[in-house]
């Protein structure tokens, strides 16, 4: 357990230097990046795609699944946000 936490803790971190890094070289990037914590629509699917993933992955390899499962469902609602500042077009 504390070796999947710790690397679930290093993958978190280094997602989180990278944001940073954007906005050292462009200021006001991280907006875009960060848009789906405000997004219910994305945080529905994220949800939903770790209690999903959490519960096979409960099954199947014990309750240290559960933390990839919510690192799966972050990265996944951060792929589905929609709105304003995720770069999105109005053509």
């Amino acid at each position: 357990m504390a070796v999947t936490l710790l690397t679930v803790a290093i993958i978190v971190a280094a997602l989180v230097i990278r944001t940073a890094v954007a906005e050292l070289r462009a200021p006001g990037s991280t907006r875009g990046q960060r848009a789906f914590l405000t997004d219910r629509r994305a945080w529905a699917i994220g949800v939903g795609t770790a209690v999903v993933l959490g519960a096979f992955g409960w099954a199947t390899a014990g309750p240290t699944a559960a933390l990839w499962a919510a690192l799966a469902g972050l990265l996944v609602a951060s792929l589905t946000a929609t709105g304003a500042g995720t770069g999105e077009k109005d053509d």
